[in-house]
C-alpha cells in the first residue's frame, strides 16, 4: 500500500542544527537551496568558480566553496551534480569528509543503485526527489504549495534517516503536496524507462516518424511542424491537468475517436515487446554500464547521434516557425 507523509509527519526542526550542503548549483541545486534557506537552515553550496552557476549563487547571496571545503563543513551532502560526474566528485570531494553521523543525500537513484557510489554504512543515504524542476520547486515554495516528491531510505545508520529526509523536504514544503515513499531502485528504474521509451526517446521518434510520413507524402513541412510537434503540448497540458480519458473529452470527437481506433496501431504488441526488453536492460544494469562506457570514451556515439537529430528537416522548419511566435521569444 502507498505511503504518503504530510506536514504533519514532518519536523524541520530536526535540521536546525546541522549544515547542509548543496553540490551543483544547477535549476535543481538553486531551487532547494533557496528553499533550504528561506525555511530557516544552514546552507552552504558548492559550485565551480568562473561558471555561470557560480555567479548566480553569488547573486543569490551563497559564498561558493570548493565541493570539498563544503563536504567538510557539513552534515548532509545533497549530491546535484549530473549523473555521470557524481561518482568522481563522491570520490574526490565527498568521501574524505565522510564520517559516522553525515548524511548523503541525492534527488535521483542512478549511482547509488547502480553501485557507482558506495558509501561507508556509517552514514545515512537517502533520497528526496522533487517531480519536478528546481525552478517549479522555487515557485511552488513561493506560493507555499510544494511540489509532489518521493522520499526513499538507502541507509539508515543512525536510525533516524526518515524523520531527517522528511525534514529536509518539509523545509522544500515538500509535505503541502505529498511526499511518496519509494525505493532508490524503483525510482531509478522508473525514471529511467519512463526518459527511454514515453517522454524523451519515445515522443521524440514518434514526432519525427510522422513528420517523415508527412512530408514523404507530399505535404508542407511546415504545416507538418504544426501538426505533429507544435500541437502537442496542448496535448499534453490537457492530459497532465485531466489524465488522459479528460483530455479525450476536450479534444474534438474525431481526434478523440482517431486516438481510440489508431492509437494500438502505432503501438503494437512488438512495440510492447520492446519496452519489456528496454526495461529488463535498465533493471539488469545493462543500460548504467553502457552509458558509463559511453563518458569514459568520451561521448563518441551520444555526439554523434546528437548531432545527426540536429540536422533532421523538422529542426530548420521549427527554429523558422518559432521565430513567428513572439510568445516563445525571451
Amino acid at each position: 500500500m502507498i505511503k504518503v507523509y504530510y506536514d504533519k509527519d514532518a519536523d524541520v526542526n530536526v535540521l536546525k542544527d546541522k549544515t547542509i550542503a548543496i553540490i551543483g548549483y544547477g535549476i535543481q541545486g538553486r531551487g532547494q537551496s533557496l528553499c533550504l534557506r528561506d525555511s530557516g537552515c544552514k546552507v552552504i553550496v558548492s559550485e565551480i568558480e568562473g561558471t555561470p552557476n557560480y555567479e548566480q549563487a553569488k547573486k543569490d547571496g551563497f559564498s561558493p566553496l570548493s565541493a570539498k571545503e563544503a563536504c567538510a563543513k557539513a552534515d548532509i551532502i545533497q549530491i546535484l551534480t549530473q549523473d555521470h560526474v557524481q561518482a568522481k566528485v563522491y570520490k574526490d570531494a565527498v568521501e574524505p569528509s565522510l564520517k559516522r553521523g553525515k548524511a548523503l543525500c541525492f534527488s535521483h537513484g542512478f549511482n547509488i543503485h547502480f553501485k557507482q557510489i558506495v558509501p561507508s554504512k556509517d552514514v545515512d543515504v537517502f533520497m528526496i526527489a522533487p517531480k519536478g524542476p528546481g525552478a517549479l520547486v522555487r515557485r511552488m515554495y513561493e506560493e507555499d504549495k510544494g511540489v509532489p516528491s518521493l522520499v526513499a531510505i538507502y541507509q539508515d545508520a543512525s536510525g533516524k534517516a526518515l524523520s531527517v529526509a522528511l525534514a529536509y523536504a518539509k523545509a522544500l514544503k515538500a509535505t503541502k503536496a505529498g511526499v511518496i515513499e519509494t525505493t532508490f531502485e524503483e525510482e531509478t528504474e522508473t525514471d529511467l524507462f519512463g526518459e527511454q521509451a514515453v517522454l524523451c526517446g519515445g515522443v521524440t521518434e514518434l514526432i519525427k516518424a510522422g513528420f517523415d510520413t508527412l512530408v514523404n507524402a507530399g505535404y508542407q513541412p511546415e504545416i507538418a511542424y504544426f501538426e505533429v510537434l507544435h500541437e502537442l503540448k496542448l496535448i499534453t497540458d490537457l492530459i497532465q491537468e485531466r489524465g488522459i480519458s479528460g483530455m479525450r473529452r476536450g479534444v474534438s470527437n474525431t481526434a478523440c475517436y482517431g486516438d481510440l481506433t489508431r492509437g494500438p496501431r502505432i503501438i503494437t504488441k512488438e512495440t510492447r515487446k520492446e519496452m519489456e526488453k528496454m526495461l529488463k536492460e535498465i533493471q539488469s544494469g545493462k543500460f548504467a554500464k553502457e552509458w558509463i562506457v559511453e563518458n569514459e570514451k568520451g561521448r563518441p556515439n551520444f555526439n554523434k547521434l546528437l548531432q545527426a537529430g540536429d540536422s533532421h528537416l523538422i529542426e530548420k522548419v521549427g527554429k523558422q516557425l518559432r521565430d513567428m511566435m513572439p510568445w516563445m521569444k525571451k
